[in-house]
Parts: C-alpha cells; sequence; structure tokens
C-alpha cells in the first residue's frame, strides 16, 4: 500500500508530469506570456526610485560595521556559554545583511562610483570570506539568465539525466534538508552540478579574458583575509575563533543558502523553467518569489523584494519595497505576494523542506518545464528510524 502523501502527489501529477499545483485555482498559467512589457512595468516605477545616494548607502554599511563590532565586543566581554548561542544567531545574521550589501555593491546598485562599489564590496565580501569579482560575475551571469535551464547559475535545476547520473548517497544529501544549506562554500570551490569552474580561478570558465585582473585582486584579498583568521587564531586559540567568527560564518552561510533559494524554489505553486525560444528574461525574472522575512526584513536590507530586485538590479535596496509596490498593478497576477510573517519567519521552513523534498529535477527536453519528484527519493526523506 503507498502512503498517503505519496498517493496524493500522483494523483496530483506531482511525479508525472511536473504540474503539481499547475494551474492554480483560479486556472492561471504562470508560464503565459505576459501582457505587458518590461518598459511598461520601468514606467510605472517613480523616478526617484532609480537615484543612489552614496551617503546612505554608506551609511548601511557603517551601521552593519558597527553593529558586527559591537556584537564581538560584548561577546569577549560576557564569553558566557549563555550569551553566545545569541552572539551567534546575531553575528551569522549580520555577516549575512553585509553580504546583502556587497552585493549591492556588485550590482552598481550601491553608488553611481565603480570605484566606491568596487573599495566598499572588496571589504565587505572579503570579510566573510567571499570573493568579491568573482562571485560578482557569476551572480551577474544569475541576473541575465534567471529562469532558464541551460543558462542561470544559482540553485539551476539538474536535468532528469544528470541527475540519475548522481550517486544515490549525492541526491540524499543534495535534497535533504538540512544539508543544502552549507551549500554555498562548495559552490564558490566548484560549481553546481554539470557546471565547471572556480570562482577563485581567473582561468576559470565564468570569466571573460578581460576579467581575470578582477579576479585576481579578489582571490589575493580573500587570501589576505584568510591569513589573518588564521593569524588571530594563533594569538587568541582556534576555539575563541570558532566561537567569535567560524559559526557566525556557518550562520551567515545557511541564511545566504535559505534566501537564495526561497526566492526561485518553493511556492505554493510550482512555476516553470525556460529553454530556448520561450525563455525571455521578463519571462525569467517573473519566476522570482518575494518573501517576507518579518523582523530581518530592515535587518538584511529589503533583499525579500525580490521580484523588482530581478527585473532592476539597478534599484537601490532602500527604495524595493516602494518600487514593487507602484509595479504591482502592472504586474497583476504575475507577482505573488508573499505570505506575511510575524517577528521570525519560521513559515518559509515548511516552503523549504517541501520543495527540496519534491523538486529534484526537470524533463531532459521541452521549452518549459516544471520540477519532477523521485518518488523514491521522496519516500526516503519520509522516511523515519525505527
Amino acid at each position: 500500500m503507498k502512503e498517503p502523501v505519496l498517493e496524493e502527489m500522483e494523483n496530483a501529477g506531482g511525479f508525472g508530469n511536473g504540474f503539481h499545483g499547475i494551474p492554480g485555482k483560479d486556472d492561471f498559467d504562470p508560464s503565459a506570456p505576459p501582457p505587458f512589457k518590461i518598459a511598461e512595468i520601468r514606467a510605472a516605477i517613480p523616478k526617484h526610485c532609480w537615484v543612489k545616494n552614496p551617503w546612505m548607502s554608506l551609511s548601511y554599511a557603517l551601521r552593519d560595521i558597527f553593529v558586527v563590532v559591537a556584537l564581538v565586543a560584548a561577546a569577549i566581554y560576557f564569553d558566557s556559554r549563555t550569551f553566545f548561542p545569541l552572539y551567534w544567531a546575531a553575528q551569522g545574521t549580520m555577516f549575512w545583511a553585509i553580504f546583502v550589501l556587497g552585493h549591492d555593491c556588485g550590482h552598481g546598485s550601491f553608488s553611481d562610483n565603480p570605484e566606491l562599489n568596487n573599495v566598499v564590496g572588496h571589504i565587505l565580501h572579503s570579510a566573510i570570506l567571499v570573493p568579491y569579482h568573482g562571485w560578482r560575475i557569476s551572480h551577474r551571469t544569475h541576473h541575465q539568465n534567471h529562469g532558464n535551464v541551460e543558462n542561470d547559475e544559482s540553485w539551476v535545476p539538474l536535468t532528469e539525466k544528470l541527475y540519475k547520473s548522481l550517486s544515490y548517497s549525492t541526491r540524499l544529501l543534495r535534497f535533504t534538508v538540512p544539508f543544502p544549506l552549507f551549500a554555498y562554500p562548495f559552490y564558490l570551490w566548484s560549481r553546481s552540478p554539470g557546471k565547471q569552474g572556480s570562482h577563485f580561478n581567473p582561468y576559470s570558465k565564468l570569466f571573460t579574458p578581460n576579467e581575470r585582473k578582477d579576479v585576481i585582486t579578489s582571490t589575493l584579498c580573500w587570501s589576505v583575509m584568510a591569513a589573518l583568521l588564521i593569524s588571530l587564531s594563533y594569538a587568541i586559540g582556534p576555539i575563541q575563533m570558532l566561537k567569535l567568527y567560524g559559526i557566525p560564518h556557518l550562520i551567515f552561510v545557511m541564511w545566504l543558502d535559505l534566501v537564495t533559494y526561497l526566492h526561485h524554489h518553493g511556492y505554493e505553486q510550482k512555476l516553470p523553467w525556460y529553454r530556448g525560444k520561450e525563455w525571455s528574461y521578463l519571462r525569467g525574472g517573473l519566476t522570482t518569489v518575494d518573501r517576507d522575512y518579518g523582523m530581518f526584513n530592515n535587518i538584511h536590507h529589503d533583499i525579500g523584494t525580490h521580484v523588482i530586485h530581478h527585473l532592476f538590479p539597478q534599484i537601490p535596496h532602500y527604495h524595493l519595497v516602494e518600487a514593487t509596490k507602484a509595479a504591482k498593478p502592472v504586474l497583476g497576477k504575475y507577482y505573488r505576494e508573499p505570505k506575511r510573517s510575524g517577528p521570525f519567519p519560521i513559515h518559509l521552513i515548511k516552503n523549504l523542506v517541501r520543495s527540496i523534498a519534491e523538486d529534484h529535477y526537470v524533463n531532459d527536453n521541452g521549452d518549459i518545464v516544471y520540477y519532477q519528484t523521485d518518488p523514491e527519493l521522496y519516500k526516503s526523506s519520509l522516511s523515519k528510524p525505527d
């Protein structure tokens, strides 16, 4: 006898055609070409939303740096078992906030001055062991190809053929919570399955020849930070460095993987991925999902307002909420209103667990595809030890 959840998924089409939850309760087809153009969305956004204020951007960076330093000082002062768990959660979240500002530098939404963007971006990203230019370039590729099965860069779907070529243990690790939440460092070194290259190697396939100097600069900055951390470990002890930096960095990685995954997966209605002539910049951008992170929205600079950010990454983060509100009448049903969160976004755990358990691969062929589920792996994810 089949387990009830497995039977329900099969009846809903979750294993067969990947259209689980499609078309939706109102028969809206999210893969249909939108009846508006990107220029109409752009025109709906107030002109001041496009203005970058470098002083305001710097004030956010200084605020975050001040909080990070204050937290370190508090951890050293109190140095207690009861305080450190609070410190780890707070500092890991602040590392994530710093990452978002460095990400804005990479998009050029921090200021109109490329030199200022690069200096601040290197300081912020190197401090949390992210190679600024290496990641900036691959993230640009993600934005330019969002929603494209072959060319997207972030949390790209595996094709059925590639999925079946992976060992069972690899599949289990990739699609079992919490393991995917620790993927980012591995992605930086070796990218995703089916893709080759490293964010640290200037000769990687990720980069063009004229980008190699930038990648070398970022790799050197990353190496200096790594050397500094090693030196501090000798000076104050590896255990103290683990408590002050290592565990917060791990929590930062979990934040990054959680947020980037949920901005492209886990919506209640399955969303399309495209190939070939069916893909366009607008249709790909409309597959992204806004999320509400409760009390963390302001802390991590409204990165949850992700649809407008993906379509227009040059808009500063402090204008994204207003820009989204202005664009919603044009987007209509193509905009998916995020579920409102309490102070802590615990509602997103359900979306994450369900999506990772169900969204395994897409068809090898077809210009509009949806995630499908491997029933054996899904059943294993439901199994409980005796």
